[in-house]
């Protein structure tokens, strides 16, 4: 039986959606965002290897947020490569993101708001879990789920097309 890929060689991994157990190797375990620091919830990461980098996310603990912040930053989003979020184009970097309603929003450092774009339910899944990142519908497309909502990413090139 082989060893399971680690953090030690992460651009070893094949391209496609990384396990949860890979992705909180490659988290960082606190974050900084809106002036603070928050713990990751590394059982709660997901995360893809595209082809020129990766797309990393987990679930924070908000606790010492304030509401208005609790309420739309709910993950970390690292990306090494750009990628491109139902369409819209995130530059590598760190942000915060989380689902409001059927809306995907990202967000900067500052908690300020990059961008939000609807997201879908998939009614068929059969194991939803706080977050996760999964295969999408076509080659090169992943998802990003919260529950059972999603947004769909995939690699950009680096001058933004795809």
């Amino acid at each position: 039986m082989a060893a399971a890929p680690t953090a030690s060689a992460p651009r070893d991994l094949p391209v496609g959606p990384i396990s949860r157990e890979v992705a909180s190797t490659l988290v960082p375990a606190t974050v900084f965002f809106a002036g603070q620091v928050a713990s990751v919830q590394l059982r709660n990461t997901g995360g893809a290897r595209l082809p020129g980098g990766f797309v990393l996310a987990g679930l924070v603990d908000t606790s010492g947020y304030s509401s208005s912040v609790q309420e739309r930053y709910q993950a970390y989003l690292l990306l090494d490569t750009p990628a491109r979020f139902a369409g819209k184009l995130l530059q590598p970097g760190a942000y915060g993101c989380g689902m409001v309603g059927d809306q995907f929003l990202v967000l900067d450092l500052s908690s300020q708001l990059l961008f939000s774009v609807p997201s879908s339910r998939d009614a068929a899944i059969a194991r939803p879990t706080p977050l996760q990142v999964l295969a999408g519908g076509s080659p090169g497309e992943y998802r990003l789920y919260f529950g059972r909502h999603y947004v769909p990413f995939a690699a950009a090139a680096a001058n933004g097309t795809r």
